[in-house]
């Protein structure tokens, strides 16, 4: 694990993953960096840093330098727009250690990385999917990624051991740890993420327009109404950079979602009851279909060991058919046999398709060996 922790921003993630760290570890040091004195000090007060540093002056340089010389990991809670005097700092300061995000969308802040830092294989960027309406240090909880997905795009310049301990951390925090590449991410996120937001917006926009001036529609807006959109009441200008970072995905997804209501639309248009009937039953066979809560067996664990001594880029590629397949890793680590031959070894839970999985190793070029594994045997159950 990691011992020292940088982390820039402490806002609702930021302070999130500080309180998460500090009860999951409580040795680990922890330096919050924030350009907000109230926050730095709410921070300090509630204990979830040991130290709150300024950033002012864009000093991030000399501190990583000075007091935060020894930190093995960087993790920037900041928006996009704000990542890019941090990544020069690091650039400027030399450090060497592991480069993780917490943003919304990650090709635009992964080119930035590669084009800025002296070591850009050090960057993994990341997003930990969950959040509050309650913006900042005020809405952060230590309980907030229990269960939450956590994506992660190593690529093939990864160096290998950052993904096991990147793995052990965002497992320790409770999170569960999806690997795929930025651009399937900015992909995903648009349409089960930055697209329901606008679309949240949308209804109470809506619904707005048509109250009277005793306000009478709002009053009536209980139950599922506010269910639905409670993402409505999040940063407007957090959500504004968001949308602009994934302008093409989410302008598709927004386009799409207007031809889906379009359907509707025409459906009633036309008094075509059965197209209707169809339309709602689609997406109620979906919604249906959608587990209710995580709830893996520990009694069917699966070892997948991997020989990766010849394969560059083996962890980042190995991970990610993992995640493709749908198959959950409850655990990572590289064993290695000699100076020059390793094998990966994945803990699976019996989640995910094991036959797509084995598929795609082997097609990948690998030597793949399966074994059932006794949860009293593996120590992380």
């Amino acid at each position: 694990m990691f011992k020292h922790i940088v982390i820039v921003g402490l806002g609702l993630i930021g302070a999130s993953i500080a309180g998460a760290l500090r009860k999951a570890w409580p040795d680990v040091r922890i330096t919050g960096v924030d350009i907000d004195e109230r926050t730095r000090e709410i921070a300090l007060e509630k204990s979830l840093v040991d130290e709150a540093l300024a950033d002012t002056e864009g000093r991030f340089s000399e501190l990583l330098d000075a007091g935060c010389g020894t930190c093995d990991l960087v993790i920037l809670a900041t928006p996009v727009d704000a990542d890019e005097p941090y990544l020069r700092a690091i650039a400027e300061s030399g450090y060497t250690g592991i480069v993780t995000d917490t943003a919304s969308t990650k090709v635009r802040v992964s080119e930035m990385a590669a084009r800025i830092l002296r070591f850009p294989h050090n960057f993994v960027p990341g997003h930990p999917m969950c959040g509050s309406e309650v913006n900042g240090i005020d809405g952060a909880r230590d309980d907030l990624f229990e269960g939450a997905y956590w994506i992660l795009c190593p690529d093939e310049g990864t160096p290998p051991d950052y993904i096991p301990a990147l793995h052990e951390l965002v497992t320790g925090l409770g999170a569960r740890m999806i690997n795929i590449a930025p651009n399937q991410h900015d992909r995903a996120v648009a349409v089960v993420s930055h697209v329901p937001h606008f679309v949240a917006s949308s209804l109470v926009t809506l619904a707005d327009r048509a109250s009277d001036d005793q306000q009478s529609i709002m009053r009536l807006a209980a139950g599922g109404f506010k269910d639905t959109t409670r993402i409505a009441a999040g940063s407007p200008s957090l959500w504004c950079g968001i949308a602009f970072d994934n302008a093409e995905q989410v302008k598709a997804g927004l386009r799409e979602m207007q031809g889906i209501l379009g359907s509707f639309a025409e459906a009633l248009e036309t008094g075509d009851r059965a197209k209707l009937t169809a339309l709602l039953s689609q997406a109620a066979d979906v919604r249906r279909s959608l587990p209710v809560a995580w709830v893996p067996s520990s009694e069917r664990l699966l070892e997948v060991r991997i020989p990766i001594s010849n394969h560059p880029g083996a962890v980042a590629e190995a991970t990610t058919i993992a995640s493709e397949a749908g198959c959950n890793i409850q655990s990572i680590e590289i064993d290695h046999v000699t100076e020059d031959r390793a094998f990966l070894s994945m803990i699976l839970t019996d989640e995910g398709d094991v036959g797509q999985l084995s598929a795609k190793l082997i097609g990948a070029g690998y030597a793949v060996s399966f074994a059932p594994l006794n949860p009293k045997e593996h120590i992380h159950v």
